[in-house]
């Protein structure tokens, strides 16, 4: 059997984990590639206009993985931990697919951060045993933690180097999607500024510093974006707070950040699906130079 991931959302917070579970189990699986703007266009037509432009981008990501595999693999993500929750695009996502492609063959559970339960009811859907689900799971988990210590590691090696440093407090499926976050990234790299990517850090101990900017903050993938900027705030020389329109959690969180955080320069940019190159650039240049002045100023 053939398992197809699309590369979207929490892909880029699970992929290791997913891809290993599945071969585990013996299938093979494969993704559905890189964001372009065929793909997101795709994702435009087959969606609602109130949809932020990540599902967007994750429904074009659904449609190419249709035909090129049995099973395209579509979770419901609800919860993390105790007073935490992910944004409720997640907990609707499988019905979305289904309601948008009603021939995808979805293959789903309901999962919590850490839990083996919904896990157990793929392998039994894939006609596995507890036993080699089990297996399947725990070697699943050591890969992500592996994946996931791997990058922290790089992470730390870059914040020991030279050179502005700037901390992008993002999503990690925004800034590290190919279309909607690489050419932000490049064109840092192109002014000179090293990108400091704030779910690469340790996830724990930003949450529990995102305490000090907000006590009730409850989204869990917002509180270690926030929790970041205190954890990085004397290695960084400023952060950039970006959001994808028209999401409501980054949207609230983002001006929160704005209001409260004045250890750091920041700087606040919105993505659309009209988004150009020139607009972006200039904001981004308009933002480095303000970094590269302090720095002389504080020299």
């Amino acid at each position: 059997m053939t398992i197809g991931l699309p590369k979207a959302l929490l892909y880029y917070r699970y992929g290791a984990l997913w891809q290993t579970f599945f071969e585990q189990l013996r299938c093979a699986v494969v993704t559905s590639g890189d964001t372009g703007p065929d793909l997101l266009a795709q994702g435009i037509r087959q969606s609602m206009g109130e949809c932020c432009l990540p599902v967007k981008v994750f429904l074009g990501h659904a449609a190419r993985l249709a035909g090129r595999c049995d099973r395209v693999f579509i979770p419901r993500y609800e919860r993390c931990g105790k007073n935490e929750e992910f944004c409720v695009r997640f907990w609707g996502l499988p019905d979305i697919a289904r309601g948008t492609f009603p021939g995808l063959p979805v293959l789903s559970c309901n999962q919590r951060e850490g839990g083996i339960g919904g896990f157990l009811s793929l392998g039994q859907a894939l006609g596995k045993s507890q036993t080699e689900t089990r297996r399947a799971w725990k070697a699943a988990q050591k890969a992500q933690r592996d994946a996931d210590a791997e990058w922290e590691r790089r992470q730390r090696a870059t914040l020991a180097g030279d050179g502005l440093k700037v901390l992008l407090a993002v999503q990690p499926y925004i800034i590290h999607d190919a279309y909607l976050g690489g050419p932000l990234v490049r064109m840092l790299r192109e002014q000179g500024a090293t990108p400091v990517f704030a779910d690469r850090c340790d996830r724990n101990a930003c949450a529990a510093l995102s305490k000090q900017i907000s006590s009730d903050l409850y989204w869990t993938m917002n509180k270690e974006a926030v929790g970041a900027i205190p954890l990085l705030q004397a290695q960084v020389d400023g952060a950039l707070l970006v959001t994808a329109f028209p999401c409501g959690t980054d949207s609230l969180v983002n001006e929160l950040l704005v209001r409260r955080v004045r250890s750091l320069p920041l700087s606040y940019i919105v993505l659309d699906e009209q988004q150009g190159d020139a607009g972006l650039r200039t904001r981004v240049e308009c933002f480095m130079d303000i970094l590269k002045q302090r720095r002389q100023a504080h020299a």
